[in-house]
């Protein structure tokens, strides 16, 4: 089975920065897309980034040109670098994958989260 264990949350002040990680238990070259999902208090889990197995990614407004996605095939990790943080970036945090068991059926995996909270 497919698991994703993310890493790397935690307390940082507004402005400052923060790096996420995912590890995943297998190769990264079995997923089509990886992406990194929040869920704030009271609020439905959005999309953060996201970036397929071509290297595309894109983000939500809410973070472009502060968040960047990368991923390590090496080291089968993904990677979330947040900077310029806000309070309202305070969420938790998820990765998540894409992958396909054959041509027909595709599969999602979530990690546990990772809480990263933001003071002002």
């Amino acid at each position: 089975q497919v698991q994703l264990g993310e890493s790397g949350g935690g307390l940082v002040q507004a402005g400052g920065s923060l790096g996420l990680s995912c590890a995943a238990s297998t190769n990264i070259y079995k997923f089509h897309a990886m992406g990194w999902y929040r869920q704030a208090p009271g609020a439905q889990r959005e999309l953060v980034a996201r970036m397929t197995s071509g290297g595309t990614s894109d983000y939500a407004d809410s973070v472009k040109g502060r968040f960047f996605i990368a991923r390590d095939t090496d080291r089968n990790t993904a990677y979330l670098q947040m900077t310029r943080l806000k309070p309202e970036d305070t969420a938790v945090y998820y990765c998540n994958a894409n992958y396909y068991i054959n041509p027909h059926e595709e599969r999602e995996v979530w990690g546990q989260g990772t809480l990263v909270t933001v003071s002002s």
